[in-house]
């Protein structure tokens, strides 16, 4: 069954107005609970479908699965198998859920495969071997290279011929609700003779979306813009968290490190490529014409709407930002193409954030420090308070959702609390 070919499922899940995770949705998840180890699952309403329980109760018996395979702490296992077999895993459960099925909805093991998500603890869902993260929004380049370069010439002159990138680190990517410590490091002001050190007094989130490759590829091989999208199982939001203060003094001349390695947040459900077929789009025209290798012949852009809210300890969380996938400049193909060019291989579960995506107005601006304009323009909160960076006790909250002709497909969020340094 294509969730794109009929507009009008409807399922015997009770569903939540404005749910992320409908029936078209279906994303893939690893869970547990005070009874339950941990294991795979599917999202659906305020629900969990234990994929270990239906297995166990034959509803997967023609798909020669690998024994226990839904009984694992990561996805690995499981999206290595490929996609023709976790698209028939996703289709089958979109079939049991359908409302005219009694399958599932009148079988006894029914209240043992549904599972309440709000007594789930989510877990990463990936083991992330290797962490890239791109720079693929042309409005977030152009606005950096204003405030710390020159503003007439804001880009450099690499960037609109390859999607530039950075390798980051993985083992402090952590799943949303995970708390986030202030990092310190060393710091230069202009107007200081000499580095101080101590906490990051200008921190930050990235608004970024993250796909996940499912598929590895050996030294020397090299993935096209055409066949892209079949090493991609699926997609995550991301916060790139930031120390503006520690990255502005080390980054030159090798780039990124501690004002970002110390921490990403993703959030726990991976919306699969499928469920986003719908809301694919055209990208920016790209100017100059790319090199060959960079070349696409469709639309590897997605229409998903994204949200940033800030919330200060105890207080309403007030929305700061509104931007949309569509608008970065390198797509998920080109990324990939890029990343592989050179031979370099890649392994299941490796994962590559987009970088910040900023739009061309300032309240689509994706990080603080576009918001603040450097903390130039502070950014008011709904009860008054004023944020030019993240504070101690802030909580900040990712949002992401896809929704055209009735079809509503979501990521939920990811958010994270920022604590005083240790």
């Amino acid at each position: 069954m294509s969730d794109s070919s009929n507009h009008t499922l409807s399922t015997w899940v009770e569903m939540p107005n404005h749910s992320d995770f409908t029936i078209y949705n279906l994303p893939f998840g690893v869970f547990k609970n005070k009874k339950l180890s941990p294991r795979i699952g599917i999202a659906i309403g305020d629900k969990i479908v234990d994929l270990s329980v239906l297995d166990q109760e034959g509803f997967f018996s023609t798909f020669f699965l690998p024994e226990g395979i839904f009984l694992k702490d990561s996805l690995n296992e499981l999206i290595a198998l490929g996609k023709t077999q976790t698209r028939k895993i996703r289709e089958r459960v979109q079939q049991l859920l359908l409302a005219d099925n009694e399958e599932l909805r009148d079988h006894s093991a029914r209240g043992k495969v549904m599972v309440n998500r709000k007594e789930a603890e989510m877990l990463l869902p990936v083991k992330i071997g290797d962490y890239t993260d791109f720079y693929s929004s042309i409005e977030h380049a152009t606005n950096v290279g204003k405030m710390f370069r020159d503003p007439e010439n804001a880009l450099l002159p690499n960037w609109k011929h390859l999607p530039v990138g950075y390798h980051g680190r993985a083992s402090s990517i952590v799943v949303s609700g995970t708390p986030i410590y202030r990092p310190k490091g060393q710091f230069k002001d202009p107007d200081m003779d000499k580095p101080g050190f101590g906490p990051s007094r200008r921190l930050d989130f990235e608004l970024e979306m993250a796909f996940i490759t499912g598929r590895p590829t050996k030294l020397g091989d090299t993935i096209s813009t055409g066949d892209a999208e079949e090493y991609i199982f699926g997609m995550v939001l991301f916060n790139d968290w930031s120390a503006r203060d520690i990255q502005a003094w080390e980054y030159v001349p090798l780039g990124p490190f501690l004002g970002k390695n110390f921490g990403s947040s993703i959030s726990p459900w991976v919306v699969t490529m499928e469920a986003l077929e719908p809301f694919r789009v055209a990208g920016p025209v790209q100017e100059p014409e790319v090199l060959d290798y960079l070349k696409c012949e469709q639309n590897h852009s997605f229409d998903i709407n994204l949200e940033v809210f800030i919330q200060p300890e105890g207080k309403k969380a007030s929305k700061v930002c509104q931007s949309n996938f569509s608008y970065m400049y390198w797509n998920i193909a080109q990324q990939l193409a890029h990343h592989t060019v050179n031979g370099c291989n890649i392994n299941v579960g490796d994962m590559m954030a987009s970088g910040t995506i900023s739009g061309a107005t300032e309240d689509s601006y994706g990080s603080m420090l576009e918001l603040s304009w450097k903390g130039t323009k502070p950014v008011k909160l709904e009860d008054g308070e004023e944020r030019k960076f993240i504070e101690d006790g802030d909580t900040v909250i990712l949002k992401g959702f896809a929704e055209k002709d009735g079809i509503r497909v979501g990521f939920g969020e990811v958010s994270g609390k920022i604590l005083p340094s240790k």
